[in-house]
């Protein structure tokens, strides 16, 4: 029987310290360490909240939860034709999950879980893992509510680890691994805690209009 790789203390010191683990894809048992030149955060003061966004989000009628489902978040993630999302990887942050240092912002349509975001939490940073989407805008409507959420409760850091075209369409931005490292050691520090309870999308459109 094959030892696990990773443990999630590991896991967590890894993060504290800058780096995250990632596989090449779903079948390959290895997971290796990533540490970006360039690395992708989306302030928390900064998500870009188009006026065709705001307009979707106030007429929509699903509703908002933190960990209600969080392994099938995971598993919405992974769901895709590539993924780097591993058994091993899976089995780390459901781990991280029930030592209450991995969560999920999801998206409910009655019974149907149509979108999420998921990441692990460190002091005052989210290290945002991954996100997923069944309906049009579900995945830009988790994480403005992801977003919302994390700044009311004290979080300073947002980390995506990577810049993509649809991340810097919402407000993200890249930065040098020296400066990732100087806002990482500051949020750390920062002893943010996530409240349990969940604004409705008007409550978070209306904030997000008002400040942007």
């Amino acid at each position: 029987m094959t030892e696990p790789i990773l443990t999630p203390s590991l896991l967590l010191r890894g993060y504290a310290n800058g780096i995250f683990p990632m596989a090449e894809s779903r079948d390959d048992p290895e997971v290796f360490w990533v540490d970006p030149k360039r690395r992708g955060v989306l302030p928390l003061d900064g998500f870009h909240m188009s006026r065709s966004l705001a307009r979707a989000m106030r007429r929509c009628p699903w509703k908002v939860r933190l960990d209600h489902d969080f392994e099938a978040v995971v598993d919405g993630c992974a769901d895709r034709v590539d993924t780097w999302i591993n058994p091993e990887i899976r089995r780390l942050y459901m781990a991280l999950h029930m030592r209450a240092q991995a969560h999920s912002f999801e998206l409910w349509d009655g019974p149907d879980l149509v979108g999420g975001v998921y990441g692990v939490v460190l002091g005052g940073a989210f290290f945002g893992e991954s996100m997923f989407s069944r309906r049009t805008n579900a995945s830009k409507i988790a994480l403005a509510v992801a977003v919302d959420h994390l700044r009311r409760c004290g979080f300073v850091l947002f980390d995506t680890q990577f810049l993509t075209e649809h991340l810097a369409s919402l407000g993200a931005i890249e930065i040098s691994r020296s400066e990732y490292r100087h806002q990482l050691a500051h949020a750390l520090d920062v002893p943010a805690r996530l409240k349990r309870t969940l604004s409705p999308l008007q409550d978070v459109v209306q904030r997000m209009t008002q400040t942007s």
